[in-house]
C-alpha cells in the first residue's frame, strides 16, 4: 500500500515550482535530466463541462493532433444476450449519419488529410481521428455526428454482419487472439469477463437495429465519456468545442445506472487439443489487481523480469531474462511473453508460451520455476534492470500524438485522472526486491492459476500437477 500514497500530498506550490526549474534547466543546460523532462512535459488540462463529459488534453505545440471520443461501454458491460454488440457498433460507425452518407464522411476525411479509426475493449469503446490541428473544430463536429447521430441504415448492418462473420474466421486463424479469449473464458467464467469482445457467432447473426439503439441510449451517457486531445491544442477551443457538439448528450438515465459486476477468478483449465497444429500455444495467468491498485506497479515489474524472448531476437542466448536464457540453453519454447492485463477491478498476471509438443513439460515446468524464485530470491540487480526498461518502454508507448490521446482518455476513465509521467516514475523507483517478492507471494506464489491451451497438447500436465507447480518445497 506504500505507492498509493506517493506524490498524492505534494502541494500544487512545489509541483509548480519543480515545473520552473525544469524549463530553465532546458533554457540553461542541454544536457538535463531525465527526471528533468519528466516535469517539463505539457501539463493536461481538464474541464468538465455542464452534462458531465470530461474534455482532457496537452498542448505540444505542433502542427497535427489526435482527437477522440473514449466511452466507457464494452464487452464486459453485455449480457450473454447482446454480447457483440459494442464491437457491432464501432463497425457501424463510419457507414453514415443523418447528414453524411458513407461516401461523403469518407471524401471529407480524405480531403482533410485525416485519419479516422475505431475500437473496442472488454470496458472501452473509441472513435478518435487524427488531423491537422487547424481541422480541430471539423473533426470535433464529425466525431459528435458519428457518437450521436448514427443512422444504422439496415443494408448496412446486414453488411458489417456478413464483415463481421468473415473477420471471426480470421482471428479464428490467429492463435494467440483464440488462446487470450479461451484463457479470459476459463478464468472469468460465468462473468462478463468471460466474453470475448467480438461476441458469439449466433449473437452477431441475430443483431437488430433496436439493439444498437438500446445500447447507446443506455451506454453513450456523458458522464461516461472523455472528449481527448494530444498534440496542437488550444484547450479552450475544445472546450467550446465540446459544449457545441456534445453539449446534448445526456447525463441522466431512464432505468437502472449501468455499473461494472464484480467478475470473480476461478483457478481453472481450458484445453482445445488439435495435433494437425504445428506448436503448441499455452497460456498461464493468477489473478492480480486493477489498474489503480497500489501493486500494479510492482507486478508490472515483476512481469518485466520474466520477460519475453522469440528465436528471432537478435541477442539470441544473450538475454537478461532466466528464462529466456533457459529456453535458448534447453530448447524449451519457440517464444514466449509475459504480460500484465489490467482492468478496473481485477487482472491477469501471467506468460504466453509457443512451444514444441514434446517440450511443453519441460517449458511449464522452468516458467512456474521462475515465477518461484522470482517470489522468494528475486535480486535488487535484476529489479533494477526490469525498472529501467519499463520505465523505456513507458516513455516509447506514448512516442506521438495518438498514444498520447489514448493514454489520457484511458486514464480519465480509469483513475479519474491522468498520471503525470513525475508520478509513475516515482512509483517505479519506489519498488525494491523486496516489494517485488512481496507481491509475488500475494498473487502468485502458492495460487490457483487459470490455463488455456491450443495445438498439440497430449503432453500438458494434469490441472492438479500445475497448480503443485505454483510453490517450492524448499522455502
Amino acid at each position: 500500500m506504500l505507492l498509493r500514497g506517493i506524490l498524492h500530498g505534494a502541494s500544487r506550490h512545489a509541483v509548480r515550482s519543480s515545473v520552473r526549474n525544469a524549463s530553465t534547466a532546458l533554457q540553461t543546460n542541454p544536457s538535463i535530466t531525465y527526471e528533468q523532462t519528466l516535469y517539463n512535459v505539457p501539463e493536461t488540462r481538464v474541464t468538465a463541462i455542464k452534462n458531465g463529459l470530461r474534455v482532457a488534453s496537452e498542448d505540444y505545440g505542433i502542427p497535427t493532433c489526435t482527437v477522440g471520443v473514449w466511452i466507457n461501454a464494452g464487452s464486459r458491460f453485455e449480457t450473454a444476450q447482446n454480447n457483440g454488440t459494442a464491437y457491432f457498433l464501432e463497425h457501424m460507425a463510419f457507414k453514415g449519419t443523418n447528414n453524411r452518407k458513407q461516401n461523403e464522411l469518407e471524401s471529407e476525411i480524405e480531403n482533410l488529410g485525416a485519419h479516422l479509426n475505431a475500437y473496442t475493449s472488454r470496458e472501452q469503446t473509441v472513435y478518435y481521428a487524427k488531423c491537422y490541428s487547424k481541422d480541430l473544430p471539423k473533426i470535433v463536429e464529425l466525431l459528435s455526428n458519428i457518437v450521436q447521430n448514427n443512422q444504422f441504415n439496415e443494408e448496412d448492418i446486414e453488411r458489417e454482419r456478413h464483415a463481421i462473420l468473415r473477420q471471426m474466421q480470421e482471428i479464428e486463424n490467429t492463435p494467440q487472439d483464440v488462446i487470450f479469449d479461451h484463457l479470459h473464458a476459463t478464468a472469468y467464467q460465468g462473468t462478463p469477463l468471460a466474453r470475448s469482445v467480438i461476441g458469439p457467432t449466433d449473437n452477431i447473426k441475430s443483431i437488430k437495429k433496436a439493439d444498437l439503439l438500446k445500447y447507446v441510449g443506455t451506454h453513450y451517457k456523458a458522464p461516461r465519456m472523455v472528449l481527448a486531445a494530444a498534440g496542437g491544442i488550444n484547450h479552450d477551443q475544445l472546450v467550446r468545442l465540446s459544449e457545441e457538439h456534445f453539449g446534448k448528450v445526456k447525463a441522466g438515465y431512464q432505468g437502472e445506472v449501468p455499473d461494472l459486476l464484480p467478475c470473480r477468478f476461478t483457478g481453472s483449465e481450458i484445453r482445445i487439443r488439435d495435433d494437425d497444429m504445428p506448436l503448441a500455444h499455452i497460456a498461464i495467468g493468477v489473478e492480480s489487481t486493477g489498474l489503480t491498485h497500489a501493486d500494479t506497479i510492482p507486478l508490472m515489474v515483476a512481469s518485466t523480469i520474466v520477460g519475453n524472448w522469440d528465436r528471432s531476437m537478435a541477442g539470441g542466448g544473450h538475454v537478461a531474462s532466466r528464462f529466456g536464457q533457459q529456453s535458448v540453453e534447453y530448447n524449451l519454447c519457440h517464444s514466449f511473453q509475459s504480460f500484465n492485463t489490467c482492468y478496473t477491478d481485477t487482472g491477469l498476471w501471467g506468460a504466453y508460451i509457443v512451444t514444441d509438443r514434446m517440450r511443453i513439460d519441460d517449458a511449464m515446468s522452468a516458467l512456474q520455476d521462475e515465477w518461484c524464485r522470482i517470489a522468494t530470491a528475486c535480486t535488487d540487480i535484476e529489479v533494477a534492470r526490469a525498472k529501467n526498461l519499463l520505465k523505456t518502454n513507458m516513455l516509447l508507448a506514448l512516442d506521438g500524438s495518438t498514444p498520447l490521446c489514448e493514454d489520457i482518455g484511458r486514464q480519465l476513465l480509469s483513475y479519474g485522472r491522468r498520471l503525470p509521467l513525475h508520478e509513475l516514475n516515482a512509483r517505479i523507483d519506489a519498488v525494491d526486491a523486496k516489494t517485488v517478492m512481496g507481491v509475488m507471494k500475494q498473487y502468485v506464489y502458492n495460487h490457483c492459476p487459470a490455463v488455456a491451451a491450443l495445438g498439440p497438447i497430449e503432453q500438458l500436465r494434469d490441472y492438479n500437477r500445475t497448480r503443485s507447480r505454483m510453490y517450492t518445497i524448499s522455502h
